[in-house]
């Protein structure tokens, strides 16, 4: 994959994302919308947020404040670099491409969490404190499913994982593989049940005290990730680029683009815990369902 199509799927991808929110929006409130309108609004939502005068707060860590979006949003195309979108399609076919992809997820809290410490105010910073609390323990989860997803391919590299599923996808060997990484996506993007840096009991979290092209930007970032997170969990998890008839690329986004369908329906479908309730969900139940997959994928491997 080339840097522009890798830009080009980003960009495609937010969009069909922020599609997605705006029919699953009008679904639950019982409202009829319009199939071109729902096509339409993103592109007039990102056009008003840019001739929206920009707000300020008092005393801004101004250059954390350029710094925290442009973080995300390239930790999103550095994510996607290694996801193969054909036989040696990916960007940077790393050999450790499952550890690339973890430091990704860490770095993704600090990008979050300087994005709210940067506004200079209560209720961004109380939304970045909150999010590091419960994203740390939800990437212990992510640690142990790829490393279940690893077991049968003896590698790391994303490319040998999908390789590996030819004769079985992972999403059928391991069956709560994916359940889990999915909940991971929703932490990653601040969605849903796992929406506790930008949720709206906080008036918007770490973007509560910002308008105009810097909301558009965190916005975009956070779409982009999203796409991302599709893209390595259909390579982990559905075969990636394999199956029958269509070209292998075309798989690819299609697989991806029905992992975006499932992220965004569970983002608004799933009611958001209080932090501590889910501290303990993560911990108590979420925790040990993650090593009985890892579990299941060693004894398979053993086998």
């Amino acid at each position: 994959m080339t840097l522009a199509a890798a830009l080009a799927l980003l960009a495609t991808g937010a969009w069909f994302a922020a599609v997605l929110d705006r029919f699953f929006v009008a679904r639950i409130a019982q409202r009829p919308t319009a199939t071109r309108e729902l096509f339409v609004q993103p592109l007039r939502h990102a056009a008003a947020l840019l001739r929206q005068q920009q707000s300020e707060t008092e005393r801004p860590d101004r250059l954390n404040a350029t710094l925290a979006p442009a973080l995300y949003l390239g930790l999103a195309g550095v994510g996607l670099a290694v996801v193969p979108f054909a036989q040696g399609g990916a960007m940077s076919d790393t050999e450790v491409g499952i550890v690339w992809w973890g430091a990704i997820e860490a770095l993704t809290i600090v990008a979050v969490f300087l994005h709210g410490w940067s506004a200079n105010s209560l209720l961004p910073l109380i939304g970045a404190y909150r999010y590091v609390a419960i994203a740390l323990p939800v990437m212990l989860l992510s640690m142990f499913v790829l490393i279940a997803v690893a077991l049968p391919a003896q590698s790391l590299s994303v490319s040998a994982i999908v390789e590996s599923q030819r004769a079985s996808w992972n999403v059928v060997r391991q069956p709560l593989g994916l359940p889990l990484f999915l909940l991971l996506g929703l932490s990653l993007t601040l969605r849903g049940p796992f929406d506790y840096g930008d949720s709206s009991d906080l008036a918007g979290g770490t973007r509560s005290e910002i308008s105009g092209a810097s909301r558009l930007a965190w916005q975009l970032a956070r779409l982009a990730m999203l796409v991302s997170f599709a893209a390595i969990a259909s390579a982990c998890f559905l075969g990636g680029y394999l199956g029958p008839l269509l070209p292998a690329p075309l798989w690819m986004l299609l697989k991806t683009a029905a992992l975006l369908v499932v992220l965004t329906g569970a983002s608004h479908r799933f009611a958001r815990f209080p932090p501590a309730r889910m501290l303990g969900a993560v911990w108590l139940v979420l925790m040990p369902l993650a090593f009985v997959d890892l579990a299941i994928a060693g004894l398979q491997a053993l086998g």
